[in-house]
């Protein structure tokens, strides 16, 4: 072929486009075979645009917030105008934003936990901030177990749920007790601070163990741990905490649009029934309660199975839930 030949000369000799033949699409429709795909493609698009309601706008993702002058966490002032401190709160401020399902459970969730948890950290002296170590510890999840064996909102290993008077056997385990969980959460964080003075070290502490805290700010002669170098999970750790904080205080600088009625609520007990022996069926002992077996389970996560032997003879509330 002649290469200076015209391009307009090239496609008239190019034989005529055939049209597809749509008929076999048409008769496989009328069959009703494609029926299942129109509907699952007809479902998914409802799902999406319901799920959108909880983001502000109706076009592209809004973009994460900036990067705050400083943030007051437990009466301590931390600045971001260090170009280390500047791009690690950067970091996670775009992780939260972009966290879509995460963080918006974490959110509906926060009501319902933080009213159990809060009044016990008031209690014991523990600053009301430190309740966001629990959305980055579990996602504010009760039922969370990590692939290392931790449990509950706090996270305790068992060794450590041991340490601090939680009780972890076959049948109970404290570590799913909300109440339990957070006193003894609350004399970690007592004990780390009485070591540390410092809000934001007791945190990292949380996270990788008071020992390695300790020996990493005497090694690089540091008084904080926000000026230690870290393994990247505990270094994190301390500005994910700082991110939770604006989080859960202004959603909507993150981008989500959510109502009073989307929080879930919590629900007084109906009752709690004191148990010193033992419970030959859980499953007959609510019932004779008013409540299921799994109602009961819900409200007690820490009774890990379907009777209570409690050779022990410890005393164990048990939850009769209330509510919807």
């Amino acid at each position: 072929m002649n290469r200076t030949q015209p391009l307009m000369d090239m496609r008239l000799h190019a034989p005529a486009p055939t049209r597809p033949d749509t008929r076999p699409l048409f008769q496989a429709l009328r069959r009703g075979r494609l029926l299942p795909l129109v509907v699952c493609l007809l479902l998914s698009f409802g799902t999406t645009a319901a799920g959108q309601s909880f983001y502000q706008g109706s076009g592209t993702h809004p973009s994460p917030p900036p990067v705050p002058q400083f943030i007051v966490f437990a009466g301590d002032t931390i600045r971001f105008d260090r170009s280390d401190l500047y791009e690690r709160m950067d970091r996670e401020l775009i992780a939260f934003t972009y966290s879509h399902t995460n963080s918006l459970l974490m959110l509906k969730r926060s009501e319902r936990i933080f009213h159990q948890v809060v009044p016990l950290l008031n209690l014991h002296g523990i600053p009301e901030d430190l309740k966001y170590l629990m959305a980055i510890e579990s996602n504010l999840s009760p039922k969370a177990l990590s692939t290392a064996g931790a449990a509950g909102l706090w996270q305790f290993m068992k060794g450590t749920a041991k340490e601090y008077g939680l009780v972890v056997t076959a049948e109970v385990d404290e570590r799913y007790n909300i109440e339990k969980e957070t006193v003894a959460a609350c004399k970690f964080l007592r004990k780390a601070y009485s070591r540390y003075h410092d809000w934001m070290t007791v945190a990292a502490s949380y996270n990788g163990g008071q020992g390695g805290i300790s020996a990493k700010l005497s090694s690089q002669m540091e008084s904080s741990a926000m000026d230690l170098y870290l393994v990247e999970e505990t270094s994190r750790y301390m500005f994910r905490i700082l991110v939770a904080k604006m989080f859960f205080e202004n959603p909507a600088l993150f981008g989500f649009d959510v109502k009073p009625s989307d929080y879930y609520p919590y629900y007084e007990p109906r009752k709690v029934v004191n148990v010193s022996g033992a419970v030959g069926d859980l499953a007959e002992f609510a019932k004779k309660h008013g409540v299921s077996y799994m109602q009961l389970k819900e409200a007690n996560l820490w009774l890990r199975d379907t009777k209570l032997v409690n050779k022990e003879g410890h005393t164990y509330k048990i939850i009769i839930p209330g509510g919807q």
